[in-house]
C-alpha cells in the first residue's frame, strides 16, 4: 500500500502537523560560540547552499559544490559502485569536488562494535579528517551513515566537554593540525535530497513504472536524530525525507511496509558475532515483509551496511526457499542509473548478490549489451592497452 504524504502525523481536526517541538540547542550556534572563545575553528559553508529542515525545524544548509569526499571503507571494499555513483552524479551536475588521499577510516566500527577505544582517540580521528578537509579548502561530505552518526556524536561530546576538547587539541597539536569542526555535518544522501530536482532534470531513463521500498539507515535518523532531514510533504514530516524524496522526484512509486523502522539486521555486533541472526533478520523482517506487503522492484537505502546486509543476506534465505530475490541499491546508484550511468562501469552492479537484472530491464537498460561492453573493458585492461578505466571510459 502507498501512504499519501499527509496521512501521518496530522491533527485531523486542525489539519496541522503534529510535530515534537522539544527545545534543542543548535549545534552550529554552539560551535560558533566556542570558536569565539578560541576553543576551536569552525569550517564555514562558503559556497552556494540549499536550506533544508531537520526533525525539529532547525535550518540546515547543504553546500552544493567544492566538496571533500569522506569515503566509506565498506563502500570501497564491498560496493565500489556506491562511491563511483556518487562521484558520477556530482560530475554530471557540474559540481567540483576533491577525492582525498589523506583520509583515514573513521574507526566507528570499532567504537560501535567492540567499544575498545576511548573518547579522545575517537574524537581525534574525526577531527584529523575534518582538519584534512579544512586544509584542502573543500567542505566535507560524508559517504558512510556510520561515520555520519559517529561524527555527530563526536561533535556533541566536543561541544559539551571542555576536558575532551583539551585532550583532542593536544593530540592535534602533535600532528601539527588544528581542532576544527565543520559548520554542518552532511551526509551524501542529504546532498542528493537537496539537489533532487536538479537530478530529476537530468533523468534520461524512464523510472515512472518503478516501485520501491525505502529502508532508512539507523545511523542516519536514530543517532542524534535532531539532525536528520524531515519534510512535511514526505510522510507528513513524521519520517526522514531523504531517499524517499529523491525517489519521488524521479517519478518512482514509493510504497510503505510495516517494518520500515526496523534495523536492516547489520547491528554491528550482530554481523560480527551473530551472523545467522543478521541474515535471518534482514530477510525475514525486512525483505520478505517488503515483498509481501509492497511487491517492490527495488529496495533503496543510503548506508554501506544496509546495502550490504539487505543485498548479500538473501543468498542464505534463498537456499531455504524463502520468499526473497529483491534488488537492493543505494539511492546514489539508482539516481545514476536514472541519469544514464552505465550499470557496470559506473554502478558496478556485478558486485551485488540479489538479482538486479529485472530492475534494469524495467528501466529499459539492455544489461546483456552493457555486460559485453564491460567485458571489453576488462580485456583492454588485461592486455595492457589501458592501465585503468578513467572518466572518459565511464562517461562513454
Amino acid at each position: 500500500m502507498t501512504i499519501p504524504a499527509d496521512a501521518l502525523g496530522r491533527d485531523k481536526a486542525a489539519g496541522a502537523l503534529v510535530v515534537d517541538r522539544r527545545s534543542l540547542a543548535d549545534p552550529r550556534a554552539e560551535l560558533l560560540a566556542l570558536e569565539a572563545q578560541g576553543e576551536l575553528i569552525v569550517q564555514r559553508i562558503d559556497r552556494e547552499a540549499v536550506s533544508v529542515r531537520t526533525k525539529y525545524g532547525r535550518e540546515k544548509r547543504i553546500q552544493k559544490a567544492h566538496l571533500w569526499h569522506h569515503k566509506s571503507c565498506g563502500q570501497c571494499g564491498h560496493i565500489p559502485g556506491y562511491s563511483t555513483a556518487i562521484f558520477w552524479v556530482m560530475r554530471k551536475l557540474g559540481y567540483d569536488y576533491h577525492d582525498p588521499a589523506d583520509q583515514t577510516s573513521c574507526t566507528a566500527w570499532n567504537y560501535y562494535a567492540s567499544a575498545t577505544s576511548n573518547p579522545a582517540a575517537q574524537a581525534a580521528v574525526a577531527v584529523r579528517n575534518f582538519a584534512a578537509a579544512y586544509e584542502s579548502g573543500y567542505f566535507p561530505l560524508i559517504h558512510c551513515g556510520t561515520s555520519y552518526g559517529h561524527y555527530k556524536e563526536v561533535r556533541e561530546e566536543l561541544i559539551h566537554h571542555a576536558e575532551l576538547r583539551a585532550q583532542v587539541r593536544d593530540i592535534m597539536a602533535g600532528l601539527g593540525k588544528p581542532l576544527v569542526l565543520p559548520e554542518e555535518i552532511v551526509h551524501y544522501s542529504e546532498w542528493l535530497h537537496a539537489l533532487r530536482d536538479e537530478i530529476a532534470a537530468k533523468r534520461v531513463r524512464d523510472t515512472s513504472g518503478i516501485v520501491a521500498t525505502v529502508h532508512p539507515a539507523c545511523h542516519y535518523h536514530k543517532v542524534v536524530e535532531a539532525d536528520a532531514i524531515y519534510d512535511p510533504d514526505i510522510y507528513g514530516g513524521q519520517r526522514t525525507a531523504v531517499v524517499t524524496g529523491l525517489a519521488q522526484a524521479l517519478g518512482v512509486e514509493v510504497r510503505d511496509y510495516s517494518t520500515w523502522f526496523d534495523c536492516c539486521g547489520f547491528g554491528f555486533r550482530h554481523i560480527l558475532v551473530q551472523r545467522d541472526f543478521t541474515r535471518s533478520f534482514a530477510t525475514l523482517r525486512k525483505i520478505e515483509v517488503m515483498k509481501e506487503e509492497a511487491a517492490p522492484d527495488v529496495v533503496l537505502t543510503h548506508d554501506t551496511g544496509c546495502v550490504t546486509t539487505l543485498d548479500k543476506s538473501q543468498f542464505a534465505a534463498k537456499a531455504h526457499q524463502r520468499n526473497v530475490g529483491l534488488a537492493v541499491l543505494s539511492d546514489a546508484q539508482f539516481a545514476a542509473l536514472a541519469m544514464g550511468a552505465h550499470p557496470y562501469r559506473v554502478c558496478q552492479l556485478h558486485w551485488h548478490s540479489a538479482d538486479y537484472r529485472p530492475l534494469l530491464e524495467k528501466m529499459g537498460i539492455d544489461w546483456e549489451q552493457a555486460w559485453a561492453e564491460f567485458q571489453g573493458d576488462l580485456r583492454r585492461l588485461e592486455s595492457g592497452e589501458k592501465r585503468y578505466l578513467d572518466w572518459d571510459d565511464v562517461d562513454a
